[in-house]
């Protein structure tokens, strides 16, 4: 289990006051889903994947934000070996990267997740639009239609509506879940499936903290919440595994996206050690002490261990509050536990800076701007 090394006394009733107050709003759908989930829509996403692995060499999953950190986090952590591959597509506006993942696909068979909720937010929808006509150009409009499955809405939206118009496979991004809470619905584990990711001992992880990670979390959220009140506002997420990398980008938007309103939260960065010591150690070490750290301390061998203890040590000497996470298991149980700790305490810190933790309203504006531009020409 996801292990927290503070001693620190919560208030007890508090804490149950916010967890109903999590279990009965309308975005709370993922607070007890490992232990709910819809075990014919869990069939039906192995059973996909396992189509997709037979007949396709790529998965182009497109997607944006929590429609893609989540899954790739995981793949990239731990590295499954299947002999269809995941590409990235539609996370950005860049035409080079882009046209990168449509020469990666090149002439290869492969096959198409599109992931959004409303199918009009603009970088996938680009993304999307370019991967289609390559697949109508292989396989042909008939062929092509059996290729593309869309993670979307389950009654409305430009996504599902051209879904059900051509007959796509069909999967629910559900109501009560935001994005970046989303990587345990099948926004995730179709691609984590197809990837090779074992998604049964995921969700084994994840279910054992729903009764396991309330004490360890909440201790968690009342240390960032005290160090926020006492002006540590930058929280630096410290792992020492590079394969981690994308873990930590989809911390960032997990804690940016829930606790940044208002003019309120901490602000979430990341680094990866050793290589990030040998560039911002030195401000770590001796920089400006507005921030604390909160080491993700996976087991590892016995040289990085040495390395996460100099860096607990030193860093504490050099006036950095260190928070030290545990975890369990380098593996999909152990990630599961995680995820779901993680989620569990963003909420409850989210709920303690008195924000919402599951809207994002702040993202419109650069939207809304940018519609202003391309309208311009």
């Amino acid at each position: 289990m996801v292990t927290v090394n503070l001693n620190l006394e919560i208030d007890e009733k508090k804490v149950a006051e916010i967890l109903k107050d999590i279990a009965r709003d309308k975005m709370g759908g993922w607070f007890e889903l490992p232990k709910k989930y819809d075990m014919g829509e869990f069939a039906k996403i192995k059973e996909v994947a396992k189509k997709i692995q037979d007949e396709s060499e790529y998965l182009v999953c497109i997607g944006i934000g929590g429609s893609y950190l989540g899954h790739r986090a995981l793949i990239e952590a731990l590295r499954p070996k299947s002999a269809t591959k995941i590409i990235y597509a539609g996370n950005s506006l860049s035409r080079k990267e882009l046209d990168f993942a449509l020469e990666k696909v090149g002439d290869h068979d492969f096959s198409v997740n599109v992931i959004s909720k409303s199918g009009t937010t603009l970088e996938p929808a680009i993304a999307f639009s370019e991967f289609k006509k390559k697949l109508i150009e292989k396989y042909g409009e008939e062929a092509a239609n059996e290729r593309i499955y869309a993670t979307t809405d389950a009654k409305v939206g430009a996504l599902h509506d051209e879904a059900v118009a051509n007959n796509w496979v069909r999967f629910v991004v559900p109501d009560n879940i935001g994005g970046r809470y989303s990587v345990l619905t099948a926004v995730g584990l179709l691609p984590l499936a197809v990837a090779g990711i074992d998604v049964d001992k995921l969700l084994e992880g994840a279910a054992s903290a729903v009764e396991e990670a309330v004490l360890p979390a909440a201790k968690y959220a009342f240390m960032r919440y005290a160090l926020g009140k006492k002006n540590y506002d930058t929280e630096v997420f410290a792992s020492f595994e590079p394969a981690t990398r994308y873990f930590n980008e989809w911390l960032k938007q997990l804690f940016g996206e829930s606790e940044g309103k208002n003019k309120q939260g901490i602000f979430p960065a990341a680094v990866i050690y050793s290589t990030d010591l040998h560039s911002l150690g030195q401000f770590m070490q001796d920089g400006r002490r507005n921030l604390f750290e909160t080491i993700i301390n996976y087991p590892t061998d016995e040289l990085n261990m040495k390395v996460v203890q100099a860096v607990k040590v030193a860093h504490a000497e050099g006036g950095i509050p260190v928070l030290d996470i545990g975890v369990s298991s380098y593996d999909e149980k152990g990630f599961g536990e995680l995820i779901y700790f993680f989620e569990l305490a963003c909420a409850v810190s989210a709920k303690l800076f008195g924000v919402n933790p599951f809207d994002q309203p702040g993202v419109e504006a650069y939207k809304n701007e940018l519609k202003k531009l391309m309208a311009e020409g």
